[in-house]
């Protein structure tokens, strides 16, 4: 049984469920930092004839904490050190969270490693409606060049 399902049946709070299981690593092409597990991040990878398309579910951060760049070796990195915004409630007297599942890493950071024919230099993103869009053009495919082979004599 995994560990969503049997968090589901139990409703364990977070950090039991952290203890309980470890933070894997089979997000393929992610990376974790700081202890903080980026798995739980949805994120969707469409390819298209044209480009590569990702897109990331991290509602209630401000666009400007949000980095998307292109570091070394064609490597996509998205980066955020927002926190969420929370509703003021317990400044109210007997008003308290009992739950608290809608929270982020505190420090996201996402790697993907780009395909070949990524073109690195024209990269946008797009932040709306909490979804993080990032567009990767793909560069037009290269005809294989003809390799002239010398025929040596024996």
């Amino acid at each position: 049984m995994s560990a969503v399902a049997i968090n589901h049946l139990f409703g364990l709070p977070e950090t039991i469920e952290k203890l309980i299981f470890p933070a894997s690593r089979s997000g393929e092409g992610n990376e974790n930092r700081g202890g903080n597990n980026n798995n739980n991040i949805p994120i969707d990878i469409l390819e298209s004839s044209k480009e590569y398309i990702f897109y990331i579910d991290i509602p209630g951060i401000s666009k400007s904490d949000i980095q998307v760049t292109v570091e070394e070796e064609r490597t996509l990195v998205i980066k955020s050190n927002g926190k969420r915004k929370r509703e003021d409630h317990e400044s109210e007297e007997g008003c308290k969270y009992i739950r608290l599942e809608r929270r982020l890493p505190q420090n996201l950071v996402k790697k993907f490693r780009l395909p070949e024919d990524a073109d690195v230099a024209a990269v946008k993103a797009k932040y709306q409606e909490g979804v993080l869009t990032v567009t990767v053009e793909k560069l037009p495919p290269q005809p294989p060049k003809p390799k002239t082979v010398q025929i040596a004599l024996s």
